[in-house]
């Protein structure tokens, strides 16, 4: 009976453990810092992080696929430039182009590596990192490197969906978090709700035999470096807002926190695996222990070590050898169970 309800608990292995390791890095930083448990800085680490939990959602998709992606951060810095600068052009237009248009560049983008990795037979690593480099050098070529900071005014004007004042000033919440919110949801039924969802399963854990049953491999690089593209795109326009500028270089290095939160979340490398909880998880992890080194005044290449060896650690240990290794420290009748 009790095995029966815990196979029924929401939160698996790697979120339990998560949910452990933050609630005690809260616990430190709150004795360690006097500002890390107020409310302007809790409210600053979800606004800032809004954009970092799209590009996650987008990118477990891919992850789930079978597939890796680090060319969304500089694709979201291409939309951004290209979809302010046309939108300058016609006038300004409004909410509803502007995320139109994002999602539409987005996706476009994401349909050129899709089109690559299959139509080629090329490794998605090798197709993104060279989308990485060429994205970003003609981004960087075309622009010179000038930001833009004549932004149209529903664009500039920063929406507050919630403030209060306090003793150490305004703590707001802004619009990206509430995109974040739709998009966390829309990647969720996707995945959970739709058979696309279980074909990117499917095709993930076992490629061949996806085949075997007709799923269409195209149709789903296509969707899922797509959807990865789409979040891109509105995370880019949610960065220009947040920021109210357009700094072309101003997403670079976001892949590597986006990757290393996802993959401390449980998503396997190898595909077939991964949940939006544990995403969100690691995502609030990376985020916080940034947030936390910043506040003591630790250097900045502390976290990038840290980031490092995460992905490192990601890597070199899969998910069944995780599970064996905690199911043995838990006794040997547990370790038993596994094989």
């Amino acid at each position: 009976m009790p095995e029966t309800r815990s196979r029924r608990l929401p939160i698996g292995g790697v979120e339990g453990w998560l949910l452990v390791v933050i609630a005690l890095i809260v616990a430190y930083l709150s004795i360690a810092t006097d500002t890390f448990l107020t409310l302007v800085n809790v409210f600053d680490i979800l606004n800032y992080s809004a954009v970092n939990v799209i590009f996650a959602a987008g990118l477990l998709v891919v992850l789930i696929a079978g597939g890796i992606d680090i060319s969304f951060a500089v694709g979201a810095s291409v939309v951004q430039y290209l979809a302010v600068t046309a939108l300058g052009r016609i006038g300004g237009g409004d909410w509803a182009l502007g995320i139109a248009l994002s999602l539409v560049l987005g996706a476009c983008l994401g349909a050129i590596n899709a089109a690559l990795i299959y139509h080629f037979r090329i490794i998605s690593i090798v197709v993104t990192i060279a989308t990485f480099n060429l994205f970003f050098g003609l981004l960087m070529f075309f622009t010179g490197g000038v930001s833009i900071y004549d932004l149209p005014d529903w664009l500039s004007s920063r929406v507050v969906l919630y403030d209060v004042e306090t003793d150490l000033g305004w703590a707001e919440i802004t619009l990206p978090v509430l995109v974040m919110v739709v998009t966390v949801f829309a990647t969720w039924l996707l995945l959970r709700r739709t058979s696309l969802g279980r074909q990117l399963f499917a095709m993930g854990d076992n490629t061949e035999g996806a085949r075997r049953l007709g799923i269409n491999l195209g149709a789903m690089h296509y969707l899922a470096y797509g959807w990865l593209g789409a979040c891109a795109g509105l995370a880019g326009l949610m960065q220009a807002h947040y920021a109210r500028e357009v700094v072309p270089n101003a997403l670079y290095g976001r892949e590597l926190e986006v990757l290393a939160a996802v993959v401390l979340g449980g998503a396997r490398l190898g595909g077939g695996r991964g949940t939006l909880f544990g995403a969100i998880l690691g995502l609030a992890l990376v985020s916080i222990t940034q947030n936390g080194l910043n506040l003591l005044g630790v250097s900045p290449y502390a976290f990038r070590m840290i980031i490092g060896f995460v992905i490192l650690v990601a890597i070199s240990l899969s998910g069944e050898t995780i599970g064996l290794v905690a199911s043995r420290l838990r006794g040997p009748k547990a370790a038993g169970s596994v094989r």
